[in-house]
């Protein structure tokens, strides 16, 4: 009975998809011996009980991904060569320290640790990340606050150290028997933000600084993240969202291009090639369901990211699409996408070669976000 049911959910999938892989395929099979077959299966699928069942099943692809092959191949991508880690001590003025950098350290500072950063991005507190990385290995961000002193760090690689026990792949209940309860909300201004509960991340208040502690719960539900930030710098953030403009769509943009390529070198991928082209296809999809008011990979004309990529006139032989929306930056948008297992895999596809990214903002200032992978 199960094989059965595969079969038929198989069989769906196959006609769902006919319109992408008809045109390729009649360049070199004649398929008019399938025009009775598709006048029956049409027949089929137009019955209300079918129709529903169908109606289903793209609603949960709605929330997982969309993938599909046109074509066989057995491309994958050149995997960057190990960079060996730093020599991290333990941190001299505060309880976490990232490659050595900690809350308060100075430019000077994390200059002689970390060289020149590979780019710079606008981000939700008014100020910039600078990002560091070596082919997205022994990867950081960190911010800088008034004097020129670091006001925030975030790394999602094994380059965490502290005084009390906690590293990347610490067990969640370890980090809370350490840190203690986890905060429910933070205050700005005077307002109170009530914290969602989220199995995958936990804030703690230490001092004059958060400590938002991001969890793989796919890896025994482990630290796989560490956000630092000062109590004065997210307070400089008034509201849950950040006014957005321009600056700081490219800058989540850019972020979450750079956060998606370190977690798959982190995995042994390869790194995606940043594709302007598709990345206006996402942009535009983000723009449309934040005017519209609507979150899903098929658009208000039924449109799938396939039509949409076609209608730009972008060739692939493979592709995908996660999509996010309301996370108040890109970390929490890629750390949600990596705890949820279809958007996961579809991030660590091996053959995937190029990804294109596009934010965009509602009225209330809330993100959406749409990751387009192809294979060229």
């Amino acid at each position: 009975m199960k094989r059965l049911l595969l079969f038929i959910l198989f069989i769906v999938a196959l006609y769902l998809a006919k319109p992408l892989w008809e045109e390729p395929v009649s360049k070199h099979i004649d398929l008019s011996f399938l025009q009775p077959v598709d006048e029956t299966v049409e027949n089929f699928f137009h019955t209300e009980s079918v129709t529903s069942t169908i109606d289903t099943i793209r609603d949960k692809w709605d929330h997982f991904l969309y993938f599909i092959s046109v074509k066989t191949t057995n491309w994958d991508g050149v995997v960057p060569k190990e960079v060996p880690k730093p020599a991290l001590d333990k941190p001299a003025h505060t309880t976490i320290s990232i490659h050595n950098i900690e809350i308060g350290s100075s430019e000077e500072d994390v200059k002689r640790e970390l060289g020149e950063p590979k780019s710079h991005s606008r981000n939700e507190y008014g100020t910039d990340w600078l990002t560091y990385h070596e082919d997205y290995q022994n990867f950081v961000m960190i911010a800088f606050g008034k004097n020129k002193k670091v006001a925030a760090i975030y790394t999602n690689d094994d380059l965490i150290s502290s005084t009390n026990g906690i590293a990347y792949g610490t067990p969640k209940e370890e980090v809370r028997k350490v840190l203690g309860e986890p905060v429910t909300e933070i205050r700005k201004g005077l307002n109170i933000y009530v914290l969602q509960k989220d199995e995958g991340m936990d804030v703690f208040k230490q001092g004059d600084s958060y400590t938002y502690v991001f969890y793989d719960l796919h890896q025994g539900t482990t630290v796989t993240a560490v956000q630092l930030v000062t109590a004065e710098l997210e307070r400089k953030k008034p509201d849950l969202y950040a006014v957005a403009d321009p600056a700081l769509r490219l800058g989540f943009e850019q972020q979450l291009y750079d956060l998606t390529n370190a977690a798959r070198v982190r995995h042994g991928r390869s790194i995606l090639s940043w594709d302007e082209h598709v990345s206006e296809t996402a942009r535009n999809h983000s723009l449309d369901m934040a005017d519209h008011d609507y979150f899903s990979h098929d658009n208000l004309e039924g449109k799938s990211p396939f039509d949409r990529m076609k209608d730009d006139h972008i060739q692939f032989i493979r592709a995908g699409e996660n999509l996010a929306y309301g996370q108040s930056s890109s970390i929490f948008a890629h750390e949600g996408l990596m705890n949820s297992k279809g958007h996961r895999d579809n991030i660590l596809i091996k053959d995937y070669s190029h990804l294109g990214i596009g934010v965009a903002f509602n009225e209330h200032s809330q993100p959406y976000y749409t990751e387009n992978f192809i294979l060229k």
